[in-house]
């Protein structure tokens, strides 16, 4: 059906015009799968979690965050960066509770997205957490980050996506796939 799907393309050269402290760009120039010779900007990013962290009465924890790409506070489930080292399990363990002061019961990995694929390298590990609410430690934010986060019955999670008011394609594929594939 598709004969190159999954094939990689070979990268002939790769120059890094930029580097910053979230992400790099480089231009490449790659020959594809089907015999094109292309060049692309792409952007270079640290792999990353988002955390759908739920009740045994399913109840979300969802977090809300500035965030400078729509410059606005923004109503998500929690998320971060897997530091080197870490397994994106140990990742969403460590970032719920960094930034919820929830501790994980258990860590499961759902599925694996990617972001903006046609020039960037990022990709999303979507986490499912399940937690006692009773448990919980302090948090501890990073020194340009601060989180406000609340349990919000699922039911209500579903209405939010529905209605645009939660709109990240990490949270709506992280409450897809669960709805779809595990409820």
């Amino acid at each position: 059906m598709f004969k190159t799907w999954h094939q990689p393309g070979k990268v002939l050269d790769r120059k890094n015009v930029y580097t910053g402290r979230v992400f790099a760009v480089d231009q490449l120039h790659i020959q594809t799968p089907d015999g094109l010779t292309i060049e692309r900007d792409l952007i270079k990013t640290d792999p990353t979690i988002t955390i759908l962290a739920m009740t045994e009465d399913e109840r979300v924890v969802m977090s809300s965050e500035y965030r400078a790409g729509v410059n606005s506070d923004s109503v998500s489930l929690p998320a971060g960066i897997v530091n080197s080292g870490e397994t994106s399990e140990q990742a969403a363990a460590r970032e719920l509770r960094e930034e919820t002061g929830y501790v994980a019961k258990s860590v499961t990995k759902m599925t694996r997205i990617t972001s903006s694929e046609g020039f960037m390298d990022q990709f999303a590990d979507l986490m499912l957490i399940k937690f006692d609410p009773t448990e919980r430690v302090s948090r501890h934010f990073d020194q340009d980050e601060f989180v406000n986060s609340e349990l919000v019955p699922l039911k209500q999670v579903l209405t939010w996506i529905r209605e645009g008011k939660v709109n990240t394609a990490q949270a709506v594929s992280s409450i897809g796939y669960y709805m779809m594939f595990l409820k």
